[in-house]
């Protein structure tokens, strides 16, 4: 298993979970739809060339966001993350896999 974490505007919260459920993360043997949320500040500066779904070009931007973690088998990793990929505003979200050996 691997834990997946990402970070989400609220207003994509829902999709982006529902979308990673249907690729088969947060499941284990017993239970499906498994995750820990908590809503945090995240920051950012979009350079010259970006698309921000929020925030202007050279301003530094505060945005309340949903960490999100969840558990995800190593064969649906990918999976899972074209998931999030699709359903996902930012150009470039953040996520992390994690081995949970770690």
């Amino acid at each position: 298993m691997l834990k997946f974490i990402y970070f989400v505007p609220e207003s994509h919260l829902e999709k982006t979970k529902q979308a990673i459920f249907l690729a088969k993360a947060g499941e284990s043997e017993k239970y499906e739809h498994c995750v820990w949320q908590v809503k945090g500040l995240g920051q950012f500066k979009a350079k010259q060339g970006a698309k921000p779904f929020l925030g202007q070009i050279d301003q530094l931007e505060h945005v309340e966001e949903w960490r999100v973690e969840t558990i995800v088998r190593e064969e649906n990793a990918r999976h899972v993350l074209n998931a999030l990929l699709d359903t996902h505003p930012y150009e470039e979200p953040a996520f992390e896999f994690k081995s949970s050996m770690n």
